[in-house]
């Protein structure tokens, strides 16, 4: 449980000392990087959140500042790979709803200029504000920097920027910061700010690797594939493969998971075809482990290996079973230590392998979205024992086996995902919620919604489209969000339509065959609308899921 201090004792200080100094205090720029004082001073801000979480957050007409740093602050390697990685950063404009509370101001920082046409696309959703008023409280920042390096690490390069920040904060406004991910570097960027995350302690980060969720799986009594953690050398990984065959001797695969890996990228595939004669089964497996097959593209078993020993990783057993799906669960801890179940998904895996991310349909199956959420809040219980704080999801594997689901937790994802950003646009745009007994996004007079999204729709045919281009063909098709009929499309990613052909969507439905039937349409339209023919059968959805799948960032 987080035990923090009263309002009097740090959240008035600070605010005080804000106000005194016009700003924050200017003693936080010398903190080193990683610095005992630097960690200190960060504990001491994340302290100081809970009275304000108390307080300011249940009134919406409450002055307060939102600084929102979208940075993607995550392996380079990764970061290479990923086509348009800065305009990732667009993914939690869904924050600018935000601005219909009409005191919240908001200052949004990215690698470079968002486009207008696409603060605008947002702005002019805002239940009950024009768009005029919430301009009037949004400050959009830009490194100008089309690197690609962490937007995090490109703001601390630029001390200007960082004081272009603070003055932007008005000396009587509550503020905070919200993340995509939080790391060291945010930590820095925090203290040098002065202000607190809505997030995870870098300090706790373990948690969310693939051996630090399965420790915590088993801490919560939840179901995991059969397997080891903490593997960091050759010799332990041929002890664990040997170990996993002979206490299993049918299983047919391993899955080899590198801790910090995500959407897939980091796994790779053991197969055991030919593994018969234990007397000597672990010189085979040493032979043989070139055959393993690598998730991510263009990475041979060689440097695989190298990072999975360099970044430590597990060994698990490979779940065969007919029919099997991908649910996921979202959950939050806030300040004041209470738990959320937010929501529940059914992601859509796709690649060679089936373990790239795809997509997500919301909420989860029926048959088991309330049994996931039950599970996700043991897990989330122990979380909270470890003093986690803000977003995180738990991604499960569920196998139909004789009429019933058995449900195994894989691993927790200790930031926002690509399924926060689909949920967060449902709930502003409907004002609903979802209920994690029913498993259902309930509204006023008993309506329910779903979606279908995906981050992931790539198309050359899409190349040269410009946001103005996408907005006017959604008006003009009429599958632009609707609040009278409170249903479709919303898209994201904007920005990287034109140049690499790619975006993301969120469809929104009275069922969830209509849901698809809005993504369908909408496929179809964009594919049409560019090479200037005319619509006539939609293209089913997965008709489009042929591409290789990208990090569910």
């Amino acid at each position: 449980m987080l035990i923090f201090p009263q309002r009097s004792i740090v959240s008035d200080f600070l605010l005080a000392e804000r106000i005194e100094t016009g700003g924050v205090p200017t003693s936080n720029s010398f903190y080193g990087p990683g610095s005992v004082e630097e960690i200190a001073r960060f504990k001491q801000l994340q302290q100081s959140f809970a009275p304000l979480f108390r307080d300011v957050f249940p009134d919406k007409l409450a002055p307060k500042t939102i600084v929102i740093i979208p940075s993607l602050t995550l392996d380079p390697e990764t970061l290479y790979k990923i086509d348009g990685i800065n305009y990732y950063e667009e993914r939690l404009l869904c924050l600018l709803m935000l601005l219909r509370m009409p005191k919240t101001h908001i200052i949004y920082v990215t690698s470079v200029n968002v486009d207008p046409v696409i603060i605008d696309y947002y702005l002019h959703l805002l239940p009950g504000i024009t768009g005029y008023h919430a301009r009037q409280r949004l400050t959009l920042l830009s490194c100008s920097d089309i690197s690609r390096k962490p937007l995090t690490e490109k703001i601390l390069e630029r001390p200007l920027l960082v004081d272009r920040i603070k003055k932007s904060i008005a000396s009587d406004h509550p503020a905070h910061i919200a993340c995509f991910n939080i790391t060291d570097k945010e930590r820095t960027l925090a203290v040098r700010l002065g202000l607190p995350v809505y997030g995870c302690d870098p300090d706790l980060l373990h948690l969310g690797t693939k051996s630090g969720s399965r420790m915590i799986f088993h801490k919560a009594g939840i179901p995991i594939p059969p397997g080891f953690e903490n593997i960091t050398t050759e010799e332990q990984l041929l002890d664990c493969l040997m170990e996993l065959k002979k206490i299993y001797p049918p299983l047919r695969r391993a899955v080899l998971k590198i801790n910090d890996g995500f959407s897939g990228e980091g796994n790779a595939i053991f197969p055991f075809n030919g593994a018969s004669n234990y007397s000597h089964l672990r010189s085979w497996i040493k032979d043989h482990l070139h055959c393993m097959r690598i998730i991510a593209p263009g990475i041979d078993h060689t440097t695989f290996l190298k990072k999975y020993f360099q970044l430590g990783g597990i060994v698990e057993a490979f779940i065969d079973g007919a029919i099997k799906t991908s649910p996921s669960v979202q959950c939050r801890i806030n300040p004041l230590g209470d738990i959320d179940i937010i929501s529940t998904h059914d992601q859509i895996m796709g690649g060679e392998s089936g373990q790239a991310f795809i997509g997500c349909t919301f909420p989860a199956s029926s048959a088991y979205a309330a049994e996931i959420g039950r599970m996700a809040k043991r897990i989330a219980m122990e979380m909270r024992q470890e003093g986690v704080l803000g977003r995180f999801s738990i991604d499960f594997l569920s196998v139909l086996e004789k009429d019933r689901w058995k449900h195994y937790a894989i691993e927790i994802n200790l930031r926002k995902g690509g399924t926060t950003h689909p949920f967060l646009m449902l709930q502003f745009l409907t004002g609903g919620m979802y209920n994690a007994n029913t498993g259902q996004f309930e509204m006023a007079g008993k309506k329910r919604r779903y979606y279908y999204a995906s981050d992931n729709f790539i198309s050359d045919n899409c190349k040269g489209l410009t946001p103005h281009d996408l907005i006017d063909i959604a008006i003009c098709h009429d599958i632009h969000y609707n609040h009278t009929k409170e249903e479709g499309v919303m898209f994201h990613l904007i920005g990287a339509l034109s140049q690499f052909g790619k975006l993301g969507l969120v469809c929104i439905g009275d069922s969830p065959e209509r849901a698809k039937e809005l993504y369908s349409r909408t496929v179809s339209i964009l594919e049409n609308e560019r090479q200037g023919k005319t619509i006539t059968n939609p293209i089913p959805p997965s008709a489009f899921h042929n591409h290789p799948g990208l990090p569910a960032l």
